[in-house]
Order: structure tokens, then sequence, then C-alpha cells
């Protein structure tokens, strides 16, 4: 055994030489790259400058998490009875959901996103059997919520605004981000769920900040930050991870969506079912919407041509 013991150390000692090596040599290799470079690697990751320049609209359709079942049949409830019911009828709207099993398991709504250019998007969510719709036209905003019983058309708020004109295109941040007057330094190695990544820093022509991660194999944008959110009275830091990189129409596209807050334990999810590339969408879509509209029945985007590439990081 004695025999044994010294050969046994050497090598465990060579194979962790070996992983110190590789990773000082991933190192060297990544401070070889410059944030130029970086971006360059990520545009052609993610299907190419020019195919990207090609799409004019994109239609995509999922589910996202709207929070645990007591929390979404105490809203549906309200959204039944309306804004004047009681806080005691609550209460007990709350206390009889708690009981029920499904009350822990996360909830989740369909919905609609279609975008064109420039800077167009329309989001419907079928809640309560209700659709809420939101609108942008690119200067100015509208929503239609109805399950708050609340059925005129509302302006959006001066941080709503702020907050839908700091969104990038539809292609994203980084995709022809000269053309936008962004400037994108390197802020070094930044692991993100246990994988090596770039953290790059982009400040916008309005001088906004925003990161992104770049994962250091793949070259796909795994983590971005997101705008702040308002929780506990105070602006919180939100990140968004991005999953589940799929080819549609030799596009790469993330099917799934991980957004988390600062101080909040609990994350919220976004599954994308299918997404449709030049859809034609009509730029009425796009102007303030009817409350006719907005209780019609939803129509889903066809799904793009072609069976979806495997999984990718």
């Amino acid at each position: 055994m004695r025999s044994k013991t010294p050969l046994l150390m050497s090598i465990l000692l060579s194979v962790f030489l070996a992983h110190t090596l590789a990773v000082a040599e991933s190192k060297v290799a990544a401070t070889n790259l410059t944030a130029a470079q970086i971006v360059d690697k990520h545009v052609a990751a993610r299907g190419g400058l020019q195919a990207w320049r090609a799409v004019q609209t994109l239609a995509v359709s999922g589910k996202l998490d709207a929070g645990s079942g007591d929390s979404v049949e105490r809203s549906a409830r309200l959204a039944r009875e309306g804004m004047g019911a009681s806080a005691k009828r609550a209460e007990r709207a709350a206390a009889e959901a708690s009981v029920k099993a499904a009350a822990a398991q996360q909830v989740q709504l369909p919905f609609r996103l279609e975008m064109k250019r420039p800077r167009k998007s329309r989001l419907e969510i079928d809640f309560a059997g209700k659709t809420a719709v939101q609108v942008y036209d690119g200067q100015t905003g509208w929503k239609v919520r109805p399950y708050l019983n609340r059925d005129d058309v509302e302006p959006f708020t001066a941080d709503e605004a702020k907050s839908e004109s700091a969104k990038a295109d539809l292609e994203g941040s980084l995709i022809d981000y000269a053309a936008k007057g962004t400037q994108v330094a390197l802020e070094g190695m930044d692991p993100v769920e246990g994988h090596p990544a770039y953290k790059l820093k982009l400040t916008m022509k309005n001088g906004d900040v925003q990161h992104i991660w770049i994962d250091a194999q793949s070259f796909l944008d795994v983590k971005v930050e997101g705008v702040p959110r308002r929780l506990d009275g105070k602006l919180r830091s939100v990140w968004v991870y991005q999953r589940d990189f799929r080819s549609v129409q030799g596009l790469m596209v993330p099917y799934l969506y991980q957004t988390a807050v600062e101080g909040d334990p609990h994350t919220h999810g976004m599954v994308i079912e299918s997404v449709a590339v030049n859809r034609t969408l009509d730029d009425a879509r796009f102007t303030k919407p009817q409350v006719l509209v907005a209780g019609s029945p939803p129509q889903a985007p066809q799904a793009a041509s072609g069976k979806p590439a495997p999984a990718k990081k």
C-alpha cells in the first residue's frame, strides 16, 4: 500500500497541474480577444449580420410564469368580482386557494409577441379569460388591462415609455451595434452558471449602460442585464438568463428565458413555443388598440418553416 501511495499522489498532482495549465491558457487566450472580436464572433454565432438585417418582423408565442397558484387565483377572483372586492373576501379567497396542491406550482400564461421594424411591438397575454394588450408604435405606447376591470385604453406611464424606448430593436443590442451609436468595452471574464463568459459593457447613444455576458465557447449571449425594477421601494438589478438556443431559418434564437431580480429569491421563466420570421404584420396592429381588439380571439403565429435544430447552449 505504501508503494502505491507515491504513484497515486503523482497521478493526482499531474492531473491538477494539467487542469491548472489549461485554465491559465484559457485566460491567456481570453485576453487576446478584443471587445470588437468577441462581438464579431457573437454575431456570427447568432446567424450573421446580413441575416439579421434581412429580418423585418419577428413573431413569437409561448408561456410565461405568473406566480404560484394561490396568487394567480387571488388575482383571478379580483378580476371576476371587480376591484371593489373587500379585503376580507380577498383574504378568504387566498385561504381557500392555499389548501390546494396546485397553489405551490408555478402558473403559466399564454402570450404572443409581435415585433416589426422600426421598433414596433405588440404583446398579448391571456389571463382570467381575458386578453391584455400592450402596444408600442416606436414612439408612443398604450395598454388595455381587462383583468383589472379596466376596459379603457391607457397610455404608457413615463417609466413604461422610458423602459420601452430603451429596449433594443428585434435583433438585440450587440448586432449592428456600431450603426446604433453603441460603444462596447470588455470588462474581463465573469463565469455564468459555471461556464467562462466575457462580460461586455455597452454604452448606448443616449448614455445608458448595459452589460451582456457572452459564453466563451459558443459566443452566444447567455446573460443580459435587464431594466431595473422597483422592489420594496428600491430599484433592483435585473438579469435575464437565455438558454436553449435553436436555429430558426439560420438565426439562433433562445427558447428559454429566466429572469432574476436582486433581492427576490424567486425567478420567473418564459418558454418560447413558436417563432415566425418575416411573417406579414399589418401596421394597424401597432397603432392605438381598441377595446374590441383586446377582447378578440388571439391569433397564434405560424411556426417557422423547417424543424428547429437540436437545442444548443
